[in-house]
């Protein structure tokens, strides 16, 4: 008899980029939870006597311009790109599941109304630049941060629940559900999302890649949460100026966002083909 445990370790070892994004990811999120322990130093800590100093023994992603460690504010800058992008795509669920799946299940002049005047008025425009008009509306800050990020793609979210809500809401499961007297509320939570909720974790995985790259834009152009908290947008900004003589202070936040990026990317990718019977089953899963 083959255990979940076990049917996942073999799942694993055919989906070797799998193996990867799992690696990446938990190495991010260790560095977010367990940063205090991690960096050596304080991040915020200046040292002008040992400022743009290379990688060496005693700072081993060199100094920036004030002296303080890189290496320590990489490891920083990912306990604040985990907290946003978790509370983003947390926003973005709770809005895109509320409106999607309200337009979806009830259908109509509602469903009308929501997708044509909401949906894809949102739609019709990036999300960056979306995120980029409200944040500077908003100013920076960290909670201003997370509702500008949500609002630029909440629509994405609400677009494939409704989507997911209209293939399924006249089973004969939820049909049933309605003959035995279950409200729309009950139905919706107790008998639809339930089966619909794996296409919306692969978009959320993904999602998490989108938000840990749009939190770094609106840091790289002063939009996200304020100096002197160690954002990885923030610290390439910083390092523009020492580009050419100190290339240390970008390329190890680059890595970061980078490697953090493609693990979600990745992840999302062995969600799909996890939790799609058709792709299982070409695959041999």
């Amino acid at each position: 008899m083959v255990t979940p445990a076990l049917g996942n370790f073999a799942w694993l070892r055919r989906q070797p980029l799998a193996v990867i994004g799992v690696v990446l990811l938990s190495l991010f999120i260790l560095a977010g939870i367990f940063a205090p322990w991690i960096a050596p130093d304080n991040p915020n800590t200046i040292d002008l006597t040992h400022r743009l100093q290379g990688p060496s023994h005693a700072h081993i992603a060199g100094t920036d311009e004030l002296g303080r460690d890189t290496f320590s504010r990489v490891v920083y800058g990912a306990r604040l790109s985990l907290t946003i992008s978790v509370s983003v795509v947390v926003v973005s669920l709770i809005l895109g599941i509320s409106i999607g799946g309200f337009a979806g299940y009830w259908g109509g002049w509602i469903d009308s109304a929501l997708t044509t005047f909401v949906m894809n008025t949102f739609l019709a425009l990036p999300g960056i630049l979306l995120a980029i008009a409200f944040a500077a509306f908003l100013g920076p800050g960290f909670t201003n941060l997370i509702l500008a990020l949500a609002i630029g793609g909440w629509a994405g979210y609400a677009r494939l629940v409704r989507a997911q809500v209209l293939s399924v809401r006249d089973r004969d499961y939820v049909d049933a559900a309605r003959a035995l007297g279950g409200g729309g509320l009950h139905i919706f939570l107790r008998h639809i999302l339930p089966n619909i909720v794996q296409p919306v974790l692969v978009q959320a995985a993904i999602g998490m890649a989108g938000v840990i790259l749009a939190e770094a834009t609106l840091s790289f152009l002063g939009l996200g949460v304020p100096a002197p908290a160690p954002s990885w947008g923030s610290m390439i900004n910083d390092a523009r100026l020492h580009l050419f003589d100190s290339p240390h202070l970008v390329i190890f936040p680059a890595i970061a966002v980078a490697s953090s990026v493609l693990g979600f990317n990745l992840l999302g990718d062995a969600l799909r083909d996890r939790l799609d019977p058709r792709i299982r089953m070409q695959l041999g899963l």
